[in-house]
């Protein structure tokens, strides 16, 4: 079977059936939000939003395009000319996969929340993912990896793994005199 790309399947979808996730760390200030209503004002939306569609809460949520649904939401203007409708281009994939997806497309335009960032790559630990697993979908370097894992607790991610003894500390070294 040939590979079709989810754009070309775009849907319009309520605002109402469409929520944020819970991960995304992209921040747009305030300017470049009052920026994106006015290109959304003057040219309509250009480009859907990116979601996924949970059969058992029959709601789409949000992989990227958070802040177009944000200014449908926030703009009675254009959610009255839009009739509250969005187009929605439809992805189906495992949470791990939306999340790197989510963090792809933002790092493709933005800047992150260091801290949202970090708690990002604690949970795709926590769900198994490995530090290459996170460095190939994330376009993260290992070193990138290490300060972020630093962040949210340096300890609890390296828990399950055995380290030699490295040094003696200078209360043992005394211990032997």
């Amino acid at each position: 079977m040939e590979y079709k790309s989810p754009v070309y399947n775009v849907i319009s979808v309520p605002i109402e059936k469409i929520v944020p996730n819970t991960y995304n760390p992209n921040a747009v200030a305030p300017p470049e939000l009052a920026l994106l209503y006015d290109s959304i004002k003057e040219d309509g939306y250009t480009m859907p939003i990116v979601c996924y569609y949970s059969k058992t809460d029959d709601q789409y949520v949000i992989v990227d395009g958070f802040h177009r649904y944000r200014v449908m939401l926030e703009h009675q203007d254009i959610y009255d000319r839009e009739q509250g409708m969005l187009p929605v281009s439809v992805i189906d994939k495992p949470l791990s996969n939306r999340m790197a997806s989510t963090i792809r497309h933002n790092r493709a335009r933005g800047s992150h929340d260091i801290d949202l960032m970090s708690n990002i790559v604690r949970e795709l630990h926590d769900m198994g993912r490995s530090d290459a697993w996170i460095s190939k979908h994330l376009g993260m370097d290992r070193d990138e990896i290490l300060r972020l894992k630093q962040i949210t607790g340096l300890a609890e991610m390296f828990k399950d793994i055995e380290f030699g003894k490295a040094w003696i500390s200078e209360k043992e070294d005394l211990d032997d005199e």
